[in-house]
């Protein structure tokens, strides 16, 4: 999917701001270096694994909970020479957030592996709007919802959005809770 966003990213300069727009004009697309290959297929995304070149591999985490990223850890994580970097916020109980809190094994495929890889985070890279952003984003409704849930984030986190929502916007809001059945309409 990142792929194909990619893809339509590029081929809409129209949709660029300021910044990646003069990048262009200049010839130097920051979503291109001088080699890189975009791996589509599941079977390529293995192969990357017997290859032992030097290489940096960009994968979907979902938090490191599933996908083709878990083979490159697998991999990648009992060497000392690689590093796994983090982009952003790793949800509690995630394989994400065990790395991220310097587990020295992780469970993968039902096999324990060792973490001997350095574990780096860089925060402010999520895609989720912040407080502030949704607050704005909500004060531009013409009029309120019967009830805000919240459905994402941390519980401390979850809670003080809905009670910036109730404090400020004097709307009903609550933290949705897990299997919890809401009647709609």
């Amino acid at each position: 999917m990142a792929i194909d966003v990619t893809d339509i990213y590029c081929r809409h300069p129209e949709d660029h701001d300021i910044d990646m727009t003069a990048l262009m004009d200049q010839k130097r697309c920051p979503l291109c270096c001088r080699q890189y290959h975009l791996v589509r297929t599941a079977e390529e995304s293995k192969a990357l694994a017997n290859r032992r070149d030097p290489m940096i591999i960009i994968a979907g985490s979902g938090m490191a909970t599933g996908g083709r990223v878990l083979h490159h850890l697998k991999r990648c994580l009992p060497d000392h020479r690689n590093t796994v970097l983090l982009p952003g916020f790793q949800a509690a109980g995630t394989r994400g957030r065990a790395l991220q809190n310097g587990a020295r094994t992780i469970r993968i495929h039902g096999q324990d592996v060792s973490v001997r890889a350095r574990v780096e985070t860089i925060d402010g890279l999520s895609a989720h709007a912040d407080r502030t952003e949704l607050l704005r984003w909500l004060r531009g409704f013409s009029r309120p919802p019967a009830r805000t849930y919240i459905v994402h984030g941390e519980p401390e986190g979850a809670d003080a959005l809905a009670a910036a929502i109730q404090s400020e916007l004097g709307w009903t809001a609550v933290v949705a809770e897990d299997g919890a059945t809401v009647p709609l309409g």
